[in-house]
């Protein structure tokens, strides 16, 4: 049987990237989790910096430092509103 191959949108692309970064993670860890090629990192994240839905922070652990990539609470107020939206979108597509 064929796998189902389903387009993402970009609301659905900063969705996954903005959840995946909730709790601090490396840049690598996002594209792994946000199942994202390297050129869409490269697109996607520079701009949700930029418009401060995420945040890179400094991290010390141990003996090395680490870039971590963190969803900012404006982030999160955007994640929130886009699974609502996603929510309503499905509910008034199945009835």
């Amino acid at each position: 049987m064929p796998i189902e191959r389903v387009r993402r949108d970009r609301f659905d692309i900063v969705a996954e990237i903005l959840e995946s970064a909730r709790g601090g993670v490396i840049r690598t860890h996002v594209m792994y989790r946000a199942k994202l090629s390297y050129g869409q990192m490269c697109e996607y994240v520079p701009l949700l910096l930029e418009k401060g839905f995420l945040e890179d922070v400094t991290v010390m652990r141990g003996r090395h430092v680490w870039h971590v990539l963190k969803t900012t609470e404006m982030g999160k107020k955007l994640l929130k509103n886009l699974r609502s939206s996603e929510l309503i979108w499905s509910m008034t597509h199945t009835a």
